[in-house]
């Protein structure tokens, strides 16, 4: 804001900023006003109290009037002549030691100094072997893109790899999966036509001894014993049950699986999976590749040749080993220069330190005539006495203390203008100057990026790289390099026909539904065993004898048909009922995506594709590298930085900081000689001897009209 106000001209000045700088700087025109009319005014002020006590005003008169309260009043203010005592001498040792940190600080910046110095000789030393580091990695780059040329089969064989197992691959897996689920279905069929002929062998078996043992036990229950009263209720209902030794399923009507089983073991003849294979596997991709770039290997190096010679000119178009050289001969004679200016900065340094001392020293001389004034004044004083012949050392005190309020009124306007001058410079540098640096306005270099970062508007390294390293006529090449693979066959004739055969086995038409109902049902229409313990249960209330002898002969025939021919029937239908169910699910979900799958493989085409972009990242990387570099590894900021840090550590944290210590201890010191002027001179009156008193305090009349004043006795001294 400042800069734009200097800089422009009287003509053009804009009232904004004008309103701008002065709310800007209003705190420190304020402050420095104040401080101009303290300057002003405490001579006048001092001029008019000489005068007026000189004219017995103000004060002046030696005539004290004795009050009830007059120990009160010089009790509070030998008290606050004290603390403002007090307060001043902590202001002075402030500012004492801000003047003696200046000169420390000032003997510390040397070793900065030369930090600075050998940090920016490195800097200078350093950057041209970087700016060489980067011209020869283009060589790196340009072998490495000879390599892969000369290497282009396997690589970009690797490369049509990589592409057909993200486009081409899902749709052989899902090939390869349907050979498996094809192996499956077979074991999955030939389960169930075992299973089917076990139940339907097993069933006729049941069926008919079922019918044996129930004829059987119908001729049991004719017997006439079964006539008598009291046994005929419990035949009757045995007879009542006979129909329930019956089968329940008729595994007869179960379909056929024999026709699709052949069908599967037909197409299973062919191996799908290694057909599926031999589709990725099988194409000499280093060959195809060969052949089709060979023709533009002769052109691409002669021009990654070309790009090399004119990096290596560009590199040598720019002096800057030179300029840097002449930099680091410039560094050494100023590093020599400051050096020789050492000792005379030590001697001025002594005289600004003298100086500050002897503006401290009159403050010291107003603080001691308080202090001698206060302890004279303290330990002379004499309740006993009257104002008239108070002693020698009471009035020596008071004296010194008006003595300390002379040289108040004499140098209080001089050290407010010293105060008001510091004040004014230091306080702007601060602002204008110091803070800028230290929220690196000025100079942003904080993370120590490269110097390119702050010169990039000179010159543009981007258009240069764009324009040699992957220039137009090198994409061109490459661009022109094409591999074509659409006529390349993925999935042979006889695999394509493998799944369609397969889709037409009829395994579509098999009603599994059926079957599944079937072998859910149960094998006999009443648990055997729990028949048979009805039975058991029934023949124990008849009488004994034979009829119960026969029925429980009955129950266990019944149980060994249940152990020989159920179980065997039931533990057969566990076995195949949940692998008929799992493979009718996968046999549904193959049929549902069969013929999908098979037009996904037998239609599938790669693109053209241009299969050179790979090597365009070696010149991207290269350049993306010298571009990073450049902003922050290439003749990095931060020797330039740390300069400016020293600059800012000396210039404001040793110098300025220590000013604005010392300007404002001093201030404090100026502003409580106000307070000192008037407690002294309050204090001195209870100290001084008076040419004349009043005996009375408050009487009501007027002992100046009706009765002379006493006059003081004659001097023993």
């Amino acid at each position: 804001l400042i800069v734009r106000v200097i800089q422009q001209n009287m003509g053009g000045i804009k009232m904004e900023e004008w309103r701008k700088w002065i709310h800007y700087e209003a705190g420190f025109l304020l402050c420095t006003s104040i401080g101009m009319v303290f300057v002003v005014l405490t001579p006048i002020i001092a001029t008019c109290f000489c005068m007026c006590r000189c004219c017995d005003n103000c004060g002046g008169e030696m005539h004290q009037r004795q009050r009830k309260n007059a120990d009160c009043h010089r009790g509070f203010f030998t008290a606050s002549l004290i603390a403002t005592t007090i307060f001043i001498i902590l202001g002075v040792f402030v500012a004492y030691a801000a003047n003696h940190n200046i000169s420390s600080q000032i003997r510390n910046t040397r070793r900065l100094i030369n930090t600075n110095m050998r940090d920016l000789k490195t800097f200078a030393n350093n950057t041209p072997a970087q700016i060489e580091y980067l011209t020869a990695q283009y060589t790196t780059a340009k072998n490495k893109v000879m390599s892969d040329l000369d290497n282009i089969g396997p690589l970009l064989g690797g490369r049509i790899h990589i592409h057909l197992e993200k486009e081409v691959v899902p749709a052989l897996d899902g090939a390869l999966r349907m050979a498996g689920a094809m192996r499956e279905t077979k074991e999955a069929l030939e389960n169930v036509s075992s299973s089917l002929e076990i139940l339907q062998e097993g069933i006729g078996k049941l069926q008919a001894s079922l019918s044996e043992e129930r004829s059987s036990l119908s001729n049991t229950l004719s017997d006439p014993a079964c006539t008598n009263g009291a046994v005929s209720p419990t035949c009757n209902t045995i007879r009542s049950t006979l129909p329930q030794l019956g089968i329940n399923a008729d595994y007869s009507k179960l379909p056929n699986v024999g026709h699709a089983l052949a069908n599967i073991n037909t197409v299973l003849r062919i191996d799908l999976s290694n057909i599926a294979l031999k589709g990725l596997t099988a194409q000499h991709w280093s060959c195809v590749v060969c052949n089709m770039t060979f023709c533009v290997f002769v052109g691409v190096k002669g021009m990654l040749d070309k790009i090399g010679a004119e990096i290596n000119g560009f590199s040598k178009m720019f002096p800057v080993e030179a300029s840097l050289a002449n930099f680091t001969n410039f560094l050494n004679e100023r590093h020599r220069s400051i050096e020789a200016f050492y000792p005379q900065i030590d001697q001025m340094d002594f005289y600004r330190w003298i100086a500050c001392v002897a503006v401290l020293c009159t403050i010291v001389l107003i603080l001691a005539f308080n202090i001698l004034g206060l302890l004279c004044g303290s330990c002379g004083y004499d309740k006993q006495a009257t104002p008239t012949t108070r002693g020698c050392l009471s009035n020596t005190g008071g004296n010194l203390l008006m003595a300390g309020v002379g040289f108040s009124f004499i140098f209080s306007w001089a050290l407010m203008a010293i105060v008001t001058t510091l004040f004014a410079v230091s306080g702007n540098t601060e602002k204008l100057i110091c803070e800028p640096l230290a929220n690196r306005q000025i100079f942003k270099c904080k993370i120590n990026r490269g110097v390119y970062l702050y010169l990039e508007t000179m010159f543009n390294i981007n258009s240069f790289l764009n324009r040699t390293v992957y220039n137009k006529d090198l994409a061109k090449l490459f661009e022109s390099v094409k591999v074509d693979l659409k006529d390349i066959t993925l999935l042979e004739q006889a695999g394509r026909d493998n799944l369609m055969n397969f889709a037409n086995s009829g395994i579509g038409q098999i009603d599994y539904a059926a079957f599944l109902s079937e072998v859910n049902k149960g094998v006999t229409l009443v648990d055997l065993l729990s028949f048979c313990a009805d039975l058991e249960d029934q023949a124990d209330q008849l009488p004994r004898g034979a009829l119960e002898n026969a029925l429980k002969g009955h129950a266990s025939s019944i149980r060994t048909i249940h152990r020989e021919q159920v179980v065997p029937l039931e533990q057969a239908m566990v076995i195949t009922h949940p692998t008929t169910g799992k493979s009718t699910g996968k046999l549904s979900l193959h049929i549902y995506n069969l013929r999908k799958k098979c037009l996904q493989i037998t239609n599938f085409i790669i693109p053209n594709n241009h299969f050179f972009l790979f090597l365009e990242g070696y010149f991207k990387q290269y350049t993306g590298w010298v571009k990073s570099s450049l902003t922050s590894e290439v003749a990095q900021c931060k020797p330039i930085s740390n300069m400016v840090d020293s600059m800012e550590i000396v210039g404001c944290s040793f110098i300025v900081d220590s000013v604005n210590t010392f300007w404002f201890g001093l201030g404090g010191c100026c502003i409580l000689l106000i307070p000192s002027i008037i407690f002294s001179i309050k204090l001195a009156k209870y100290y001084r001897r008076m040419d004349t008193e009043d005996v009375f305090e408050d009487s009501p009349y007027d002992t100046l009209t009706w009765f002379s004043r006493a006059s003081a006795p004659p001097s023993e001294w």
